[in-house]
């Protein structure tokens, strides 16, 4: 993710310097990572599992990418070359089952843990239902927030593919079923409008009026 102004956050630009170590880019960028396997996957353990293989890539070859100063995107190449063919080989009817777990340093409050949860299912499940291809453009584009030529090196593809494959997932994305029914679940948050308390002398004047007196 950016910082303010578009500009690079401090993680960001210390895991793309040349000179950073292995650990360091573990340490930095590690979480961001597990976030884009596990909205890949829509499974924790399978997240864990695609990063440690991802890395492991990556450390094999660090000298070579270290230097050329391109790491960060290396290894979000690997990440999603790698899910692609475990999907191929092995995830033949994925379906999200459990809630994201929190991530330590995350940053994030939640109003209602309970409303998180849902909102997490149902974008896994919405997720779930795009092309590998589309899911991968999205988590990247969106959730990763990087640029249109960003996502074609990661993805190996050009631009014109990233940008067919992104409007193509919007659009499906629009019409799930899911993030319909959350988008026309009444607001809970407003209490019920419920009618005033007739008073005593409101009362009297209404049996008055019907005795006819």
């Amino acid at each position: 993710m950016s910082g303010a102004f578009g500009l690079p956050t401090e993680a960001e630009t210390r895991a793309t310097t040349p000179s950073i170590t292995f650990e360091e880019f573990v340490a930095l960028r590690s979480g961001d990572l597990w976030r884009s396997a596990y909205l890949l996957t829509g499974d924790a353990h399978k997240a864990e599992d695609l990063l440690q293989t991802a890395l492991l890539k990556a450390w094999r070859r660090w000298g070579s990418i270290a230097r050329d100063g391109a790491v960060e995107g290396y290894v979000r190449r690997v990440l999603v070359t790698t899910y692609t063919d475990w999907w191929r080989r092995k995830w033949s009817a994925e379906v999200p089952t459990e809630a994201m777990p929190e991530r330590r340093g995350s940053g994030q409050v939640a109003t209602s843990e309970a409303d998180e949860v849902d909102q997490r299912q149902d974008v896994l499940a919405a997720l779930a239902a795009l092309t590998r291809g589309q899911r991968a453009v999205v988590v990247l584009r969106y959730f990763d927030d990087l640029t249109e030529q960003e996502t074609a090196m990661a993805l190996g593809c050009s631009v014109g593919t990233v940008k067919s494959q992104s409007s193509r997932a919007l659009a499906a994305l629009r019409r799930s079923p899911v993030l319909s029914d959350r988008d026309q679940e009444p607001d809970r948050t407003q209490p019920e409008q419920t009618q005033p308390e007739r008073t005593e002398t409101q009362q009297t004047k209404t049996e008055q009026t019907r005795d006819g007196r």
